[in-house]
């Protein structure tokens, strides 16, 4: 089975294709081919239906004296069966010891051709007939466009609405993580607004009054917060003799010094510094 697939053959190296001697073969001569049938057909001695595709051995020749332009045509012999190549229908014909089976689509190829030949020279006689037949293949083919169209844009609407589906496929987690990301800035929002409303209303009281002749209940500063959130300061929003009185009273209240501690050695034991030696003391 191997050496059936080798192409490369073992040449000794004194091979010499010159001594070959040449065959004279007759002109005509025949060549045993493996084929297919190319058509189905019936025997006419046996009766006997071939299929097409069925394979045999048959005999290959050159007719004689028949061509088209140039082409060669070919016969083949299987037993008593002879059918040869056409070139110009691009097919085969049977020639003898067979009949070809019916084969409805060539009569209707042949009623298509009948058909159209006739219309050409109802056309050609008659200029009426030519203009309507022109008129109704324009609308034919305007309706072949228009089916056309209506596929192409449900084709594409089709690819649309896939390609979203994959879309919200892709990014349906990263949309929920969107929804709570806008959930907490609400939430945010109405605390942050909830703590303005509160702390945007200050108590002070107002000042002894000297001199302010108001009495000494409280009254409700209210205090606005400005766009960027800055708070302002509280002293700028009392009267005048109010900050001058608080700027007295810290002025007079007396720094407390810190009381110096002495270090601790190892031991945890404070050391006590000796007075300095008064010197002149006689």
């Amino acid at each position: 089975m191997s050496e059936r697939k080798v192409l490369n053959k073992y040449f000794p190296p004194d091979f010499d294709p010159a001594l070959i001697p040449r065959r004279r073969q007759p002109k005509n001569s025949q060549q045993v081919v493996r084929l297919m049938a190319p058509f189905s057909m019936r025997c006419n001695t046996c009766g006997e239906y071939i299929y097409k595709g069925k394979k045999f051995n048959a005999r290959k020749e050159t007719v004689e004296g028949e061509d088209y332009y140039g082409i060669k045509i070919f016969r083949f012999y299987i037993n008593e069966i002879t059918f040869k190549t056409d070139p110009k229908n691009t097919d085969y014909a049977a020639e003898h010891g067979a009949s070809r089976n019916f084969e409805p689509w060539r009569e209707e190829q042949a009623v298509e051709e009948e058909d159209r030949l006739a219309k050409l020279e109802e056309e050609e006689n008659n200029p009426m007939k030519a203009l309507e037949n022109r008129t109704t293949d324009s609308k034919r083919e305007m309706d072949i466009l228009d089916a056309l169209q209506d596929i192409r844009a449900r084709n594409a609407r089709n690819e649309r609405v896939g390609q979203s589906v994959d879309l919200m496929a892709r990014i349906g987690v990263e949309e929920i993580e969107t929804e709570e990301d806008k959930e907490r800035q609400r939430a945010e929002e109405e605390d942050e607004k909830l703590v303005r409303e509160v702390f945007s209303k200050v108590s002070m009281p107002s000042g002894s009054g000297q001199g302010s002749g108001e009495g000494s209940s409280s009254s409700t500063v209210t205090v606005k917060r400005k766009a960027d959130g800055a708070e302002p300061d509280l002293r700028s929003l009392l009267p005048e003799s109010t900050q001058a009185l608080i700027a007295s009273k810290s002025a007079e209240v007396p720094v407390v010094k810190k009381r110096k501690t002495l270090p601790k050695n190892s031991l945890g034991i404070k050391m006590k510094s000796k007075a300095p030696n008064k010197v002149g003391a006689s």
